[in-house]
């Protein structure tokens, strides 16, 4: 996990971060910040490990979880969709991590399919990914639950 710890102290990945926790201040809906993203981590690994399909390696599984939202504070800012940033991010992060060429690609793929749920778009890796983005949602206990509009929100917890 060597690798996956320099992504977390990447200048590119704690500087979108501190700028998207900034923006996330005063939301009073799900945040987007680290824990966030070591949820999604932790859930797309045990959905990689309990997969028939393939397992895969664990630091690419949670480099794909930690850089799927880092784009997010662009979107606020102007409107891009925060995939397309958040992969564009990641190529500089990965590169400096790393991560070949082959590796990236599938974590980017990851990244760029993770809001859609067409199945059959994406790799069985990025499904992991776009699955355990939604499991970790813990909308079950959420007092705004009724308020929200995230046409995806789960009110039980499956992991």
């Amino acid at each position: 996990m060597e690798r996956v710890n320099v992504i977390l102290n990447h200048p590119v990945f704690t500087r979108s971060l501190m700028r998207l926790s900034e923006l996330e201040a005063d939301r009073v809906f799900c945040r987007h910040g680290i824990e966030h993203l070591l949820d999604v981590a932790r859930i797309a690994h045990i959905l990689n490990l309990e997969s028939e399909k393939k397992a895969f390696p664990k630091d690419l599984v949670y480099a794909a979880a930690l850089l799927h939202d880092i784009g997010r504070a662009r979107q606020y800012e102007d409107g891009t969709p925060h995939e397309k940033e958040s992969a564009d991010l990641a190529k500089i992060i990965l590169s400096d991590c790393g991560f070949d060429e082959s590796e990236s690609k599938i974590i980017i793929d990851a990244i760029l399919l993770h809001r859609t749920s067409n199945k059959g778009e994406k790799t069985v890796f990025a499904e992991h990914i776009f699955r355990a983005d939604k499991f970790s949602r813990r909308c079950c206990d959420c007092v705004k639950f009724n308020e929200c509009s995230w046409e995806l929100k789960n009110g039980w917890v499956e992991y």
